[in-house]
């Protein structure tokens, strides 16, 4: 008696982040595409040129038609702003076509059954568009953040360009099969913009982290430091304070007033909460409040991307020199163990003046909480702040309000040095925020979409016999 071993799915996956770039999306990419291939091949398409999965995976580089000596002239000319206007919706609107070209050959050699395209950038969304219409394979689009999340993108070029924005999202709803996002708030503001017809395409599977990276013993801490409030990853809010202070002559101004010419701005994000100048100020009062203290507690930052004289610039002028360190780039496994073993875990996202509610959320949310630490969640109001306010350990308060984040930071160092410090244990969590869990949602979706798509051939088949 025979047995019959079915035929194990392919999948091309699109995506201009991979392995083994250091970079959040990318790693969240290598986590769910090792758990896919537990029931898929993967085919993947990306730009990155020293890709790689693993041994079982084919990734296929792609390099982006990118007319680079012609920016690089009209960057020089500072035209940047032409560039802005004429290159939509992203730069990689250059690796749209040479992707689409070898996405098309590798799908008539190597048979793929679905295809799925890791958004952001948008402009991927043409790729997954094209490749489903010139194949008829099914489409599912996986999008980090909606285009029209006003979080991310608060202001257009152009009141043209927030129509297109609007267009295009419209669009890629109506191409794609099955949608997921990985913010609830997001996915309701897309979701009630669309016809009756697309809403059951919606999906919500958060970002997620591995729990066996936080499974090794931590090595034991034998030098006295002092109490450290560790923030993983890259800021924005520091050149708000470096061009406030830098001295402009009318010739920059004039140049600054042409580059805002025109831009169309839905809402007013205050970029500066984004920095470490309110969390360092809290902490400059905790230590004002308990002079024994000085010296004694430090903010962290790890994987810092700006330059170090801007860094430098703001902490001398906030004076903020001696509470707050900034160190680079870090791999993906040092950020995990530097959060694991930081004293107090620090999140915060650019507030929101108005007071409306946003739809981002930090993907380090996750990670901070497979650790057992204290979080400080400096986030407006919104998704990061619904997502929190039921979870054991994690203090919530607004992105500039130093008067509230320094009682938390009082409460958490106190308990620090009357040597009990503030563990919780947030086990519960681990199964939910867990990419093994993560990537089953996804199969499903792929398997369910894989299943009409061959319901709608055969009902096409009877139609015409």
């Amino acid at each position: 008696m025979s047995i019959q071993v079915s035929k194990m799915k392919t999948l091309l996956f699109v995506s201009t982040v991979f392995p083994p770039m250091i970079n959040p999306l990318a790693n969240r990419v290598y986590k769910l595409l090792v758990q896919f291939q537990k029931s898929w091949q993967i085919l993947a398409l990306t730009r990155v040129e020293n890709a790689y999965l693993n041994e079982e995976s084919s990734v296929h580089f792609v390099k982006p038609w990118y007319p680079q000596k012609l920016i690089d002239l009209m960057s020089k000319l500072k035209l940047e702003k032409i560039l802005r206007l004429l290159i939509w919706p992203d730069q990689d609107i250059f690796w749209v076509l040479p992707a689409l070209i070898k996405g098309y050959q590798l799908i008539q050699q190597q048979k793929p059954d679905a295809i799925f395209v890791f958004m952001m950038p948008y402009s991927a969304s043409f790729i997954g568009i094209g490749l489903k219409w010139l194949t008829g394979l099914p489409l599912v689009f996986s999008l980090d953040d909606s285009i029209t999340c006003t979080d991310m993108h608060p202001e257009s070029q152009s009141l043209l360009h927030y129509h297109l924005k609007q267009w295009l999202e419209k669009f890629y709803v109506r191409q794609a099969d099955a949608l997921v996002y990985v913010s609830q708030f997001n996915l309701e503001q897309v979701k009630k913009r669309q016809p009756l017809s697309q809403k059951s395409k919606f999906n919500l599977i958060r970002c997620g982290a591995d729990p066996l990276d936080f499974s090794t013993p931590l090595p034991p801490s034998i030098d006295k430091k002092p109490f450290e409030i560790v923030y993983i990853g890259g800021m924005n809010g520091w050149y708000d304070f470096y061009y406030r202070l830098e001295k402009q002559s009318v010739l920059k101004k004039l140049y600054k007033a042409w580059i805002r010419l025109g831009i169309y701005e839905q809402v007013k994000i205050d970029h500066r909460s984004s920095s470490p100048v309110f969390v360092a100020k809290a902490i400059q009062q905790v230590i004002a409040q308990n002079p024994n203290w000085e010296k004694e507690i430090q903010l962290v930052i790890h994987g810092n991307p700006v330059p170090k004289h801007i860094v430098q610039t703001v902490l001398e002028n906030q004076k903020q020199t001696d509470v707050v360190s900034v160190f680079g780039s870090v791999s993906h496994h040092q950020a995990l163990q530097l959060a694991r073993s930081g004293d107090l875990l620090l999140i915060t996202l650019p507030n929101r003046p108005d007071g409306s509610s946003g739809g981002r959320i930090s993907c380090k949310t996750y990670e901070y909480l497979m650790t057992d630490r204290p979080i400080l969640a400096a986030v407006p109001k919104g998704e990061n702040w619904d997502y929190l306010k039921d979870k054991p350990g994690v203090w919530l308060v607004e992105p500039t309000d130093t008067e509230a984040m320094s009682r938390v930071i009082s409460e958490v160092v106190s308990a620090h040095f009357s040597n009990s410090p503030l563990r919780f244990d947030r086990t519960a969590l681990q199964q939910e925020l867990s990419y093994v869990n993560l990537a089953e949602d996804y199969l499903k979706i792929l398997d369910q979409v894989c299943l009409n798509n061959t319901k709608e051939i055969q009902a096409k088949q009877l139609a015409t016999s």
